[in-house]
């Protein structure tokens, strides 16, 4: 029952599927958004706001990425049974497009002048583009530190019962990330909708408040789930520079979280020490299980 339960909703086929949901719904969400935007160009909608996400054409963009963005966090559930490494990098991977999401909307609101520094937006987009490469770059290298790592558990894997029964746990967890998801996911829209419908808050507040109604909220879980994770993982080995990066990736992850509470350049600061906390401990963990796997070739990835 469990193990139908699970193909169910995070088998590779309901991935496909998902995926192709989302990307048809993200085309749509693109078109309409720029029918609005040409309707009230237009003076057919009478919309009174002082932000560009609805006077801006090339801030239509940022809607489709919205929906890519849900599509990745389903993708960092999905990844959370198979493998730790790749549910780790899906966060930065997550960060990385709100970063590009959030130079589409910058792009509607800049203002091409001298005063390029004394000016909130172009000053914003100016960080959001250095970090955005940056980022990028770091995610290379730490899926290229977290490729030999997968070489050696794959080799273990099936014989050790041990490693089975963890994998299970983390099976259970991902299958209860799924329902907090959806819900989280929908809570969130509705009062974001709610806020720009019926509150006094103008439309330039609301978006760029987007972040905080479900990001945040949603790695306050992925940082219980971490700490359980890194719990039941001492079942399966005390090794101590396994326990440093498990731990270490949840030091990340609470970064990124505190990311969110934070504006302008401490924001982006936050995202990319983040990143680089979680390469560095890949990169001394790595170190570490060469040097032991010369005298132990059983070492395995939690």
């Amino acid at each position: 029952m469990f193990e139908k339960l699970y193909q169910s909703i995070l088998s590779e086929k309901i991935k496909e599927r998902i995926e192709k949901a989302i990307l048809s719904i993200a085309i749509a969400s693109f078109i309409i958004h720029l029918l609005i935007i040409y309707l009230v160009d237009l003076k057919f909608i009478s919309i009174d706001t002082t932000s560009n996400l609805l006077t801006n054409p090339i801030a239509a963009i940022y809607t489709p990425f919205s929906f890519i963005l849900l599509y990745e966090v389903y993708l960092l559930i999905f990844f959370l049974p198979k493998s730790f490494t790749k549910y780790v990098s899906k966060q930065y991977e997550i960060m990385c497009l709100i970063i590009i999401r959030r130079l589409f909307k910058d792009l509607s609101n800049l203002r091409l002048t001298g005063d390029w520094f004394n000016i909130k937006y172009d000053l914003q987009f100016s960080y959001d583009l250095a970090t955005s490469l940056l980022m990028f770059f770091l995610i290379y290298l730490f899926y290229l530190q977290s490729q030999p790592q997968k070489k050696i558990v794959d080799a273990s894997v099936t014989s050790n019962l041990s490693l089975m029964n963890f994998i299970k746990i983390k099976k259970i967890l991902a299958l209860l990330l799924v329902p907090i998801f959806i819900f989280l996911a929908i809570y969130s829209f509705t009062i974001w909708i709610n806020e720009i419908i019926f509150s006094d808050v103008n439309t330039t507040n609301s978006f760029s408040n987007i972040n905080n109604i479900f990001f945040e909220q949603f790695f306050n879980i992925l940082i219980f789930a971490d700490v359980l994770l890194l719990l039941f993982s001492f079942y399966l080995t005390d090794d101590f520079y396994k326990v440093m990066r498990n731990s270490g990736f949840i030091i990340s992850t609470i970064l990124i979280r505190i990311s969110f509470s934070t504006t302008g350049l401490v924001n982006n600061l936050l995202i990319i020490c983040a990143i680089l906390y979680g390469l560095f401990i890949t990169i001394i963990h790595n170190k570490f299980e060469r040097r032991i796997s010369t005298t132990n070739n059983d070492s395995q990835e939690i």
